[in-house]
C-alpha cells in the first residue's frame, strides 16, 4: 500500500467525520494526516514502525492507524464509517463544491440519499430553502451534478493507456490472431474516451460466442456488425466485426472521425479496401499522403494531404526542458537538485523551477524573502551542475482584476513567469476574459498558463474566447501553455490551429509536482499531435540555447515598454 493510498483512507475518514457530526478534532487530525502522508518524500510501507510516530503532522492515535493499514491492509475506524452511511451518500462525495458538512445536512435534513435525489431537489427549487445553501449554489450543484453524471463510465486518455494493451493481448489469446486492432477514439488520441474500441477479423456472430464464457465481460448491446461489453473494471469495449467490410475499412473509418470519414468516402469512393493490407495503402490509393488517425478529424486536412506530406508528427525525445514544474519548496514532493538530476538523467537540457506564489497559501506559495532564497539556492545549484541549467521562474496568480500577485520588481528577478488562473474560478466570459487579457498584457508575464482551468472529468473550464486570447497572446508575444497533465492537456487541441495561425508558440508542459509527473509531458505531446504542432512551435522543444535566446529576446522586448 503506498502513500497515495494511505492518505485517501484518512482523507476519506475525516470527510466520514464530518458528515456524521462525530468529533471534530478527530476529523481534523485524520485530514492533517492525510495531507502529511501525501508530501512525505520516503514511503510509509518501507518506514520502520516506530519512527513513524516521529513524522510531524501524525500522533499517536493516527501512527497506530496507519500500521493497521500497514499490517493488515484494512482502516476499521473507516470501514465502519462506510458500514453506516448510505451509497448514495458515499458517492455525495464526488460532487465538487459540496464538503461534508453541506452533505451532512443534504443526508440528515432533507433526507436526500442519492445523486439523482440532489438533482431533482435542486430543480424543485428545495435546496436553496436551507440554510448555507442560495440560489447560486443549488444553480451550481445542478450544473455540477449533470456533468458529473455524464463523465460516469467515461476514461482519461492517460487512464486507458494504461489498459489498451492488455486489452488488446486478453483478445489475441481468446481469439488466436494478431488481426486486431485497438480503433476510434482512443486510436485518435482523444483526451476523453468513453468507450474502448476493438476492430477483430470475424464475424460478429463467431465473437459473440467466443465471448460468452468470459467472466467479468457483460454483453450490453448488440447491432449488426458490432457488440458493446462492459468489462469488470467499469470499462465499455465496443467490439466491431467484418461481417460486411474487410478489416482494413473497418479499421480505416473506425480511426475517423464523422465528418472526416464520410467526407472521405465521397471523395474516394472507388477504393478496393479489401486489397489493402494497412491503412497507408488506402491513402496511396486515394493518392493523398498519409493522415495519421489522430488528425484524421476535420474536412480540412484531406485538402492539405493533396499538396504535400503532413508535417512529421512531434514525439516526446522533442521536448528538450521541463518547463512547469512545482519542488518541495511550494507543493512539489522533491528538492529542486532532485528533480535536476533527474531530469539531467532523462535527457533534459535545462527545467524550469515555477513554484507557487504567494496567493497560493493553500500550496505553501512563496513570499518575496524565500524567492530571493531560492534564487540564491538555484545559483548554487547551476554551478555544481553546469552544463544542465535550473531556470528561476514562478507560476503566479492572476488576480481577480487581472493583475500578477507580485510587485514588478519582483517579477523582473525571474527569468520567466508563467502566469495562471487559481482562485474564484467560476466567473461569466467577461470576467474571465477580463483577467485573462489583463494578465496577458502584464509584460512580464511569458506564458500563459492552464488557460481554462479545467480539469477533465471533474471541472468545465470557465468559459473563454479563445481566438481573443489568441490575438492577445499573438500581440503581445505570449506563449501559452498546453498543460500536459492528463486531467487538463489545457488549451484544447481544438483551438491550436488558430494560435498556429496567428504564430503563437505554444509550451507543452507537465505542471509536475513529482519526478513521475515529468512524463506526462508525453501526454501533451499526443494531444499537439492532433494540432499538427512541430518542433518549431513548441517552447518545451527549444534547446538551451535557443531557450535562452528567446528568453534574452522577450526581455530586449520588455527594455522597450
Amino acid at each position: 500500500m503506498d502513500n497515495y493510498q494511505i492518505a485517501g483512507s484518512f482523507s476519506l475518514l475525516a470527510k466520514l467525520t464530518d458528515i456524521h457530526g462525530e468529533n471534530s478534532f478527530k476529523a481534523k487530525s485524520y485530514a492533517s494526516a492525510a495531507f502529511a502522508i501525501e508530501k512525505l518524500p520516503v514511503q510509509l510501507s518501507e518506514t520502520p514502525h516506530e519512527k513513524i510516530f516521529s513524522i510531524k503532522g501524525i500522533g499517536e492515535s493516527t501512527g497506530k492507524k496507519i500500521i493497521e493499514l500497514l499490517t493488515t491492509g484494512v482502516l476499521n475506524a473507516l470501514e465502519e464509517m462506510i458500514a453506516k452511511t448510505p451509497p448514495g451518500v458515499m458517492e455525495l462525495l464526488n460532487i465538487k463544491g459540496i464538503g461534508p458538512k453541506k452533505i451532512a445536512t443534504i443526508w440528515k435534513e432533507m433526507e436526500i440519499e442519492s445523486v439523482g435525489e440532489l438533482l431533482y431537489a435542486c430543480k424543485e427549487n428545495r435546496l436553496k430553502l436551507y440554510k448555507g445553501f442560495g440560489e447560486k449554489t443549488q444553480d451550481n450543484v445542478i450544473e455540477t451534478i449533470e456533468f458529473y453524471l455524464k463523465s460516469k463510465g467515461s476514461f482519461l486518455f492517460s487512464q486507458l493507456h494504461l489498459m489498451a494493451d492488455a486489452v488488446k493481448n486478453f483478445f489475441e489469446k481468446i481469439f488466436l490472431t494478431n488481426k486486431i486492432e485497438l480503433v476510434g477514439a482512443y486510436k485518435r488520441q482523444l483526451e476523453i474516451i468513453h468507450e474502448l474500441q476493438v476492430v477483430i477479423d470475424d464475424t460478429t456472430e463467431n465473437i459473440e460466442a467466443k465471448l460468452l464464457s468470459v467472466t467479468d465481460f457483460e454483453l450490453v448491446e448488440k447491432n449488426l456488425h458490432n457488440l458493446l461489453y462492459r468489462a469488470g473494471v467499469g470499462l465499455k469495449i465496443r467490439v466491431y466485426g467484418c461481417d460486411a467490410k474487410p478489416l482494413m475499412q473497418q479499421v480505416f473509418f473506425t480511426n475517423c472521425s464523422e465528418e472526416f470519414g464520410e467526407a472521405f468516402a465521397q471523395q474516394y469512393p472507388a477504393i478496393d479496401y479489401a486489397a489493402c493490407e494497412n491503412e497507408e495503402a488506402i491513402f496511396t490509393k486515394a493518392n493523398l499522403h498519409f493522415i495519421p488517425a489522430c488528425q484524421r478529424e476535420s474536412i480540412t486536412v484531406i485538402e492539405k494531404a493533396t499538396h504535400a506530406p503532413l508535417p512529421a508528427l512531434l514525439q516526446p525525445t522533442d521536448i528538450k526542458g521541463i518547463i512547469h514544474s512545482h519542488s518541495d519548496w511550494s507543493d512539489g514532493n522533491y528538492t529542486i537538485e532532485e528533480m535536476a538530476k533527474h531530469a539531467i538523467s532523462k535527457g533534459f537540457e535545462y527545467l524550469v523551477i515555477t513554484d507557487h506564489s504567494k496567493s497560493a497559501f493553500y500550496a505553501n506559495g512563496l513570499k518575496e524573502d524565500r524567492i530571493q532564497q531560492q534564487h540564491l539556492y538555484i545559483d548554487g545549484l547551476n554551478a555544481k551542475l553546469a552544463p544542465f541549467k535550473i531556470f528561476k521562474s514562478i507560476e503566479s496568480d492572476i488576480l481577480n482584476d487581472g493583475s500578477l500577485d507580485y510587485s514588478n520588481a519582483i517579477l523582473s528577478t525571474f527569468d520567466l513567469v508563467i502566469a495562471s488562473v487559481h482562485a474564484n474560478l467560476k466567473m461569466s466570459e467577461d470576467k474571465a476574459m477580463m483577467r485573462l487579457i489583463n494578465a496577458i498584457e502584464n509584460p512580464y508575464t511569458t506564458i500563459l498558463g492552464h488557460m481554462t482551468g479545467r480539469l477533465l472529468l471533474s471541472r468545465k473550464g470557465y468559459p473563454v474566447d479563445h481566438k481573443k486570447i489568441i490575438d492577445a497572446c499573438a500581440a503581445n508575444k505570449v506563449v501559452i501553455e498546453l498543460n500536459a497533465h492528463p486531467s487538463r492537456l489545457d488549451m484544447d487541441w481544438r483551438h491550436i490551429d488558430y494560435a498556429l495561425e496567428k504564430n503563437v508558440l505554444i509550451s507543452i508542459d507537465p505542471d509536475a509536482h513529482s519526478l513521475d509527473g515529468f512524463d506526462d509531458v508525453r501526454y501533451g505531446v499526443l494531444a499537439a499531435q492532433k494540432a499538427m504542432v512541430s518542433k518549431e512551435h513548441n517552447l518545451s522543444s527549444f534547446g538551451l540555447k535557443e531557450f535562452e535566446a528567446y528568453l534574452s529576446g522577450k526581455l530586449s522586448r520588455r527594455a522597450f515598454l
